[in-house]
């Protein structure tokens, strides 16, 4: 053995090797295109630049994903942001750490034979859940309609995938469905009945949770997983990666290449994405408020019950 090689051993046994930090992420269902970033993250490598293994687990419904959280089994998760104010309220121990998505991408889709609002009076319709977030998008958008809320007979299926499914199938006669889901339905010769982001102004859709314990434990590794997310939409906005933006979603969640573009232009169109995610009192004090006058809440309608500052304030600090 040369000198030289044996100084080059030397150096090579002396420096450490880091086994990345798995995170263990709950979302609603698998392949959905709300969680675009995260596999942009994971594909790019740039969780792994912040030596994060994602471990994504998939979860029935929003609310699903919440029990985890407040069980400790999974530390993160994403979904509805009326799940974890709701579990807030009732004393779960978990905390908002971001936005995920500003704006709801939600089609109502109905029947062929139907052809507006009025149409759904006496019809079955498919959303989320009693309790999910899709009822207060739904319950919006019939109004100006004067389509109320015992007009309609209710379904529940947590995930999009599900409740096109029972579209399809003729189970029922609408369903409130998410990108790329209700441009499959209109291919199909269902009836775009309406955009959610039409009706719903000011109140974001979805969020990223997390086990207020673990997260006040592991504050440097959420800051690598938000400056990871953050990275994935400066990515994901820059038009130069459109196909492989498109190729990523198509892989995804097995969905057509042309139902996924149409995706990428819509969600560009309403600015879906935050790159911080930041969030706001005002905006989410919309939320609290429509969740109050449902009559969802047990304590006061205060928005700084639902903060909690050592980690909220997390997704402010990206740069």
């Amino acid at each position: 053995m040369t000198p030289k090689f044996f100084l080059l051993l030397l150096c090579l046994i002396a420096v450490p090797v880091h086994a990345a930090d798995t995170i263990s992420m709950v979302n609603v269902g698998k392949g959905s295109s709300l969680q675009w970033p995260l596999y942009v993250g994971m594909k790019k490598g740039y969780f792994a630049q912040k030596n994060i293994a994602l471990d994504m687990i998939a979860a029935p419904s929003s609310a699903a994903v919440q029990q985890q959280l407040a069980s400790g089994s999974v530390p993160l998760g994403s979904g509805g942001l009326v799940d974890p104010i709701r579990a807030i309220d009732k004393g779960a121990k978990i905390a908002l750490l971001r936005i995920e998505a500003q704006s709801a991408p939600y089609g109502l889709m109905g029947k062929p034979a139907i052809k507006s609002m009025r149409d759904l009076k006496g019809k079955t319709i498919s959303i989320g859940g009693a309790k999910d977030i899709t009822r207060i998008f739904l319950e919006r958008m019939l109004a100006p309609s004067g389509v109320g809320p015992g007009d309609v007979d209710l379904v529940f299926a947590g995930a999009t995938a599900a409740r096109f499914a029972a579209l399809q199938s003729g189970a029922v006669d609408a369903a409130i469905l998410t990108a790329p889901f209700n441009f499959r339905a209109e291919a199909a010769g269902f009836t775009n009945l309406g955009l959610t982001v039409d009706y719903v102004k000011d109140f974001p859709f979805t969020g990223y949770a997390v086990n207020a314990e673990w997260g006040r434990k592991n504050k440097a590794k959420l800051v690598g997983f938000l400056d990871a997310v953050a990275r994935s939409i400066d990515w994901l906005h820059d038009p130069a990666n459109r196909k492989e933006a498109v190729d990523i979603l198509v892989a995804e969640s097995g969905v057509d290449r042309r139902d996924v573009d149409l995706t990428y232009d819509f969600f560009n169109k309403i600015s879906i994405y935050d790159r911080k995610g930041a969030i706001e009192s005002s905006a989410l004090g919309n939320v609290v408020k429509a969740l109050k006058q449902l009559g969802d809440l047990d304590g006061p309608a205060e928005v700084s019950r639902f903060m909690d500052p050592e980690l909220s304030r997390l997704a402010g600090q990206v740069k």
